[in-house]
């Protein structure tokens, strides 16, 4: 079939690389255009943008799916099949009806669990123990496209959401091309999205990602790893910000002498660094102060003093 790809990230590039290794021709990658990044503000083509051009796929990157050129050259291109993962740009109805079978999009749950932008990271925040990738019929509503096919994969104990995605991206990318296969040869229909089990996975912002220490331990465990690598966990000290890694829940027969920690307070020994939640101490992994490198976090602490009765969260 004669495939348009629509990503962005590099999450999606494991599903790009699998369909040009398929039996079908992808004629176009349609990506987000240049985005300024780092410190000097540089244009940096996205991921799927850099992986097509190797592959001299040619590359479409309007600034909104609603623009006419955009869907002139759609149409020019005459697509069996549109594919998106993880494009980040709202096709319209006149994009939609474009190509002979539509457009399949590969999402990273199992739907309809975590419709929206953060599934993976939502679905290790909540503390599940189980998730997947579905690929479904896209349509105007927020991933509520009829289903075509499911897989699952287990939420590890100590998966970032960087983790999470990099497992579920490879393997997806297989349910992606079977899919694909399955919906050229007829033998794939799309079933509709079970009405129970629905929720919702809206991006995460920055407020999401500031830690809670008056939560238990277990919560800000999941808040850190969902957050990881972006947008990033962090709380403050002294006013400025603190961006914090993965953290470890310590056993109750291994908490640090001197009695519970108050939420948010920090004690200091050679070797580590504790903070106080709702429900006992965590160990920080790494923290990264404004401006600087991530550092272990009793490096961390020896350079910056921390001084006895010093707490995160205060302003």
């Amino acid at each position: 079939m004669r495939v348009v790809f629509a990503g962005t990230p590099d999450v999606a590039i494991p599903s790009l690389d699998a369909l040009v290794a398929s039996p079908h021709e992808v004629v176009a990658a349609v990506t987000r255009p240049d985005a300024p990044t780092g410190r000097g503000r540089h244009l940096e083509s996205s991921p799927v943008r850099q992986r097509a051009e190797q592959l001299g796929i040619p590359v479409l990157t309007p600034r909104s799916a609603k623009d006419p050129d955009f869907l002139a050259e759609l149409t020019r291109l005459a697509p069996d099949l549109c594919v998106v993962v993880a494009y980040g740009n709202l096709i319209t109805q006149a994009g939609l009806d474009i190509p002979v079978h539509g457009w399949v999009n590969l999402h990273f749950s199992i739907l309809p669990a975590w419709r929206g932008a953060a599934p993976v990271q939502r679905a290790i925040m909540a503390g599940d123990e189980m998730t997947g990738a579905t690929t479904f019929r896209l349509e105007r509503g927020m991933d509520t496209g009829p289903v075509y096919g499911v897989m699952t994969e287990p939420i590890r104990p100590d998966d970032t959401a960087g983790d999470l995605l990099t497992r579920l991206a490879t393997a997806g990318a297989g349910l992606l091309v079977a899919t694909v296969g399955g919906i050229e040869s007829g033998t794939l229909e799309p079933k509709p999205q079970p009405a129970e089990g629905v929720s919702l996975a809206p991006k995460i912002e920055a407020e999401d990602a500031r830690v809670r220490w008056e939560r238990p331990a277990l919560a800000v465990d999941r808040q850190v790893r969902g957050c990881t690598p972006a947008p990033g966990a962090w709380t403050t000290l002294r006013g400025e910000r603190v961006r914090l890694g993965p953290v470890g829940l310590v056993p109750a027969d291994q908490a640090p002498e001197g009695g519970p920690l108050a939420p948010g307070a920090l004690l200091v020994t050679k070797r580590a660094v504790f903070v106080g939640t709702a429900s006992g101490a965590v160990r920080l992994g790494t923290v990264q102060a404004q401006g600087k490198r991530p550092t272990p976090a009793a490096d961390w602490a020896r350079g910056t003093r921390i001084e006895p009765g010093e707490r995160f969260g205060d302003e």
